[in-house]
């Protein structure tokens, strides 16, 4: 889909992904960006840094439908980046990640079925894979909701796509600053030795979201090739003389990381730079399939047996990037 021209609203917009790709979408010839979100010190803080009169704020919450159908009014695009994401915080407040991650996710798709709205993404994450957690959990459930969502349209004309990835480097959750931090003190609090992620510098995953944009047709959801990393060459890399400390694994964690199951992969294929998860549902057309490769049975995405890996040294690289 042609950006030019076009209004495009951004859940969770004053986030690390949200400001991002507001950033760069800015640089092509859009007619308005709009970002929503419920903070209003952060909305103010990130008015601060821009000067483009195409872009404008708009307080409210995922939760709120009300306040989505005036949001969604005249959009074309909407990013769904709003969610509860703090792994612990969803496994403390259940319900308040239900209402956000589940509750938001169906008031994002009624909304942008109602006004109109051309093309959704909402972003998911690895932990939707085989969940574990409360936040993976929830993440699953908008995952599918986003995918059904294009029968659900019926002949209207709006379409939904959800986009998956793993941790970003950089962002306000990674580790990356919190190892940063800890460096001072001589130990860096390692969970397992054994634990790997998939990792993802913010700039790939923005412009990973661009492209999902351009090539969706609809009930795809879209999954980058990317490297796997270990936790404790993190912590080599961005403090080699700290000591280790191993304190366990913390409540809703895994000790790696899924973004295709071994079921989900007998419907997946395979391209050079992502896999594209095909949805189980009769109106799916199987366009991918005249270019796409299938992948073998007994195929999963895994960070621990994934074929991309990041040494210390790379690790290195990637954060001084960063910083």
């Amino acid at each position: 889909m042609n950006l030019k021209n076009k209004v495009i609203l951004v859940t969770g917009g004053t986030g690390s992904f949200g400001k991002k790709f507001i950033s760069n979408i800015l640089k092509q010839s859009v007619k308005k960006v709009i970002v929503f979100s419920r903070d209003e010190l952060k909305q103010y803080e990130m008015a601060q840094e821009y000067s483009d009169s195409r872009i404008r704020f708009f307080i409210g919450d995922v939760r709120d439908k009300e306040r989505l159908y005036r949001a969604f009014d005249g959009v074309d695009i909407v990013i769904h980046a709003a969610a509860m994401k703090h792994v612990g915080a969803c496994e403390y407040n259940p319900f308040e990640a239900v209402k956000t991650n589940i509750h938001g996710a169906q008031n994002i798709v009624e909304a942008a079925i109602d006004c109109k709205v051309k093309r959704v993404i909402a972003l998911s994450t690895d932990k939707a894979a085989s969940p574990v957690n409360l936040y993976g959990a929830t993440k699953l459930a908008s995952d599918k909701l986003f995918v059904a969502a294009n029968s659900y349209a019926g002949d209207k004309d709006t379409r939904f796509a959800v986009v998956r990835y793993g941790n970003v480097v950089g962002s306000r959750g990674s580790v990356v600053p919190f190892f940063q931090q800890l460096k001072a003190t001589g130990e860096i609090p390692i969970t397992d030795a054994r634990m790997t992620r998939f990792w993802i510098t913010l700039d790939k995953g923005v412009q990973f979201v661009l492209d999902s944009l351009l090539r969706m047709q609809g009930g795809e959801i879209f999954v980058p090739k990317i490297p796997s990393m270990n936790v404790v060459d993190l912590a080599k890399s961005i403090a080699p003389h700290c000591e280790i400390k191993y304190v366990g694994i913390r409540p809703g964690e895994k000790l790696h990381e899924t973004m295709i199951t071994e079921d989900d992969a007998r419907r997946t294929l395979e391209y050079n730079s992502y896999y594209v998860i095909q949805p189980e549902f009769s109106w799916w057309s199987n366009i991918y399939e005249l270019e796409g490769e299938k992948l073998p049975e007994g195929f999963k995405y895994t960070s621990d047996t994934n074929t991309d890996w990041l040494s210390v040294d790379d690790l290195k690289i990637l954060v001084e990037e960063v910083n």
